[in-house]
């Protein structure tokens, strides 16, 4: 068993309003990884998946492997801060009071610490809402590695703003779903 196995496994019963996606019958489990990421080739490309979500947090993974890498071959900047920007967005959408189809979530900052490399093929991003105000979420992201080793830290917000329409004119437009 991994350290964030461990840990889940430890911290059970989960908290009200938690959700593991593992736990979930099969068909909603592929309901969850398609709507991650059936609309944002990034997500797929990365292979970003949910792990769990809760009412103020959320935990992804993303594999560690050569679509996430840089030119040396190490993990990239980019890649981590596109699991963090996911991690962090999500929490934040369940954390605050988001009201899909009538507003949009937009990302207003993320700084990120870059503090290691991982080991293993794995890094699981985990996003907790510090506060959720009428229009700014706060989230701080903590990114380790199977073995809880910190690889990234980051101080995220998100802002609450009126309904978007895509940039992309082909994009299928559904009203409820985040800007994540």
């Amino acid at each position: 068993m991994t350290t964030l196995e461990t840990m889940m496994a430890e911290s059970s019963p989960i908290p009200a309003g938690t959700i593991r996606i593992a736990d979930l019958p099969g068909a909603q489990q592929d309901l969850v990884r398609s709507s991650l990421r059936d609309r944002t080739p990034l997500h797929a490309l990365l292979d970003i998946q949910m792990v769990e979500i809760g009412d103020r947090h959320a935990i992804l993974s993303m594999p560690v492997r050569a679509e996430s890498f840089n030119s040396t071959g190490n993990l990239h900047g980019g890649a981590l801060a596109t699991l963090i920007d996911v991690a962090a967005g999500a929490a934040a959408a369940r954390g605050s009071g988001f009201q899909p189809g009538r507003q949009s979530l937009v990302t207003a900052d993320l700084h990120v610490r870059y503090l290691g490399r991982p080991h293993g093929d794995m890094v699981y991003a985990r996003a907790d809402v510090l506060k959720a105000g009428r229009q700014l979420i706060v989230v701080e992201c903590r990114v380790t590695d199977r073995e809880d080793r910190i690889v990234a830290s980051a101080d995220f917000s998100m802002m609450i703003v009126a309904l978007r329409r895509p940039l992309d004119p082909d994009a299928p437009v559904n009203t409820t779903d985040p800007d994540l």
